[in-house]
């Protein structure tokens, strides 16, 4: 019994660290390419309301952070056998993780009750974390 319950843990904590890191690559390379695009639809964002110069500026810090998006991402993808076995990797990966989620809820925090997607990926991201932590505290090697 115990088998197969860390079986289905791994199972889950890859499952869940793929979606995660896949979404991570998908979303940041449309966001920077068609910000514009993306921001219209996932944000409400419309630009034309905006002064060129604030749509501009908008527009150049939104593909940035959907940049580094992409690139948190590829990192992972990268590092994904590390993440799950060396302990600096995982706590890196982790810690990271954890900084966007703490942004997400000091956004509700501070700014209010975001759209529902927002609220999916919040959940989404705290359920991947806690089984990635759960799976890796038996798989992480020190280093």
């Amino acid at each position: 019994m115990v088998l197969a319950a860390k079986s289905a843990l791994k199972g889950s904590a890859y499952l869940f660290f793929y979606g995660y890191v896949l979404t991570l690559i998908a979303a940041g390379a449309f966001g920077l390419v068609l910000a514009r695009l993306d921001a219209r639809y996932l944000l409400g964002l419309d630009l034309s309301q905006l002064t060129p110069l604030t749509a501009a500026t908008t527009m150049s810090q939104y593909r940035f952070l959907r940049a580094i998006e992409l690139g948190f991402g590829a990192i992972a993808f990268t590092f994904r056998n590390e993440i799950f076995h060396v302990r600096t990797f995982n706590r890196l990966f982790l810690a990271i993780m954890a900084c966007g989620i703490g942004g997400r809820a000091l956004g509700v925090i501070m700014d209010g009750t975001p759209s529902l997607p927002m609220f999916f990926f919040l959940t989404f991201e705290l359920v991947g974390i806690a089984l990635i932590f759960a799976y890796t505290r038996s798989t992480v090697l020190q280093g």
